[in-house]
């Protein structure tokens, strides 16, 4: 049976008395993680949506942050949307439950802020985009690195390095046990690091360079021999393109420390790109010009959601749509095939 938790209505009002009640209402969908690190102080910090209710299959979980947060909870998604008069909705689920809780969302005419990645395979990507369309909703993927000016720098100091001809990227992070959580199965991740953290790296690749006309993967499910998991807990992947720029990206859950770096080599210099810093560097290695960043938590969690709700006010530009993942999901399935095949795919072949 569906659980709805509500709070007293005196409590629920004593939290929300100052917010503006032109606000666009926003429930969330998953409260792991990212939703409790992320997406809800991004919320209640936005100058655009209010957080008005919460969603868990966990009851114990709802009950604990519908009282912190002074929000009604529930345990089943389509009772949130029936009931509350959402204008959007942060998904943040497992990715085998993502098109459903998507499906629910466009049925009720509820906007979508998709926590990464879209979909799990480019069919499935295809439906919701057709979904999408056809309920007349905005989906917008979490995508936070597109709010971020270091990394929209990086097009601008691309350009004056001439000729680019390589490139090298990498993200790598470590999680002692990778068969922990649904994260370590594919029936319920889709896949591991390529198409979860690795999502961020690919599309940074895809944004600043476009989809590889070649792509050719290795990966492991090793790193821990003493655990039972089958998502891949590091993978290496070659890129390349007809106009003759090649690279590599490497992505693991279990090499450390943490780091996130691309570099682009042109044969008049590098761009060097890492999280809160980029540079321009001579082929030498000698800095020529350096921007970093420092910001406040949680910024760009604020960022993304005040700019959709302006994508949905018709303001801004979608920038991380439906349709725009298509790419993703064929550079992600070109790699689980050719590490399948061990052979090169192209891409653009699967859209």
């Amino acid at each position: 049976m569906t659980e709805v938790v509500q709070l007293p209505l005196a409590h629920r009002r004593g939290h929300q008395a100052q917010e503006r009640a032109t606000k666009l209402r926003a429930g969330v969908v998953g409260l792991g993680k990212q939703a409790l690190e992320d997406h809800i102080p991004g919320l209640l910090s936005s100058d655009g949506a209010e957080l008005v209710a919460i969603c868990d299959s966990a009851g114990d979980v709802v009950r604990e942050q519908q009282f912190r947060l002074g929000v009604p909870g529930y345990t089943d998604a389509e009772a949130m949307f029936m009931a509350e008069e959402l204008d959007l909705v942060v998904v943040c689920v497992p990715h085998s439950e993502g098109r459903r809780i998507v499906e629910l969302a466009a049925s009720s005419g509820i906007h979508v802020l998709k926590e990464k990645p879209f979909a799990t395979t480019v069919t499935e990507a295809r439906e919701l985009v057709e979904r999408c369309e056809k309920a007349g909703i905005h989906l917008m993927v979490t995508l936070q690195r597109r709010f971020n000016p270091i990394y929209t720098s990086f097009t601008q100091l691309a350009d004056q390095i001439g000729t680019p001809f390589m490139v090298d990227a990498a993200y790598t992070l470590h999680i002692a046990d990778p068969s922990e959580g649904w994260r370590g199965r594919t029936e319920q991740a889709g896949g591991g690091c390529i198409i979860d953290m690795g999502y961020h790296l690919v599309d940074m690749l895809l944004w600043y360079f476009g989809l590889p006309d070649r792509v050719l993967a290795d990966m492991s499910m090793s790193a821990r021999p003493d655990r039972n998991y089958d998502a891949e807990d590091t993978a290496l992947i070659h890129f390349s393109y007809d106009s003759g720029l090649y690279g590599s990206l490497l992505l693991s859950r279990f090499i450390g420390p943490k780091s996130e770096q691309i570099r682009l080599i042109g044969n008049k210099g590098i761009v060097h790109l890492e999280r809160g810093r980029i540079r321009r560097l001579s082929n030498d290695g000698q800095v020529v010009e350096s921007l970093s960043r420092e910001q406040a938590w949680p910024s760009a969690a604020v960022s993304q959601i005040n700019h959709f709700c302006r994508v949905i006010e018709g303001m801004r530009e979608n920038v991380s749509g439906p349709s725009e993942n298509l790419a993703h999901l064929a550079f992600i399935q070109s790699c689980y095939e050719s590490a399948r095949s061990r052979a090169h795919v192209n891409p653009k072949e699967l859209l």
